[in-house]
């Protein structure tokens, strides 16, 4: 057997629907907080702000789930449990280039 994840490793749906669930839950608490849930305000005005709060916990919820499936997609299993030695953002070189030779002068217009 391979020890290589695999995509479906990868993706584990029952985190990503965790982590979806988490941000959801987040998103329409503050929603519904800043509109004034916990204030004195009329049944009218506390309904509003209550579904205004699930639309915003619904749109953070598929948002949220659909980035990080995206995000999934752009991994190669294969590349997952390669080692990475060097670092990230700086190019990676084969051979040093050598420096070319500095001239004394200009050169002569070729012909």
């Amino acid at each position: 057997m391979n020890d290589k994840p695999t995509r479906r490793d990868l993706m584990k749906p029952v985190q990503l629907l965790g982590l979806a669930f988490i941000a959801a839950v987040f998103a329409g608490g503050v929603t519904a907080v800043s509109l004034g849930v916990f204030q004195n305000l009329p049944a009218d005005e506390v309904q509003r702000a209550l579904i205004v709060g699930l639309i915003a916990a619904g749109v953070t919820f598929i948002v949220v789930l659909v980035s990080l499936a995206l995000l999934l997609l752009a991994v190669d299993p294969a590349q997952v449990t390669k080692q990475v030695d060097r670092p990230l953002l700086v190019p990676q070189e084969d051979e040093p280039t050598a420096a070319p030779e500095a001239e004394d002068g200009p050169e002569a217009p070729r012909a």
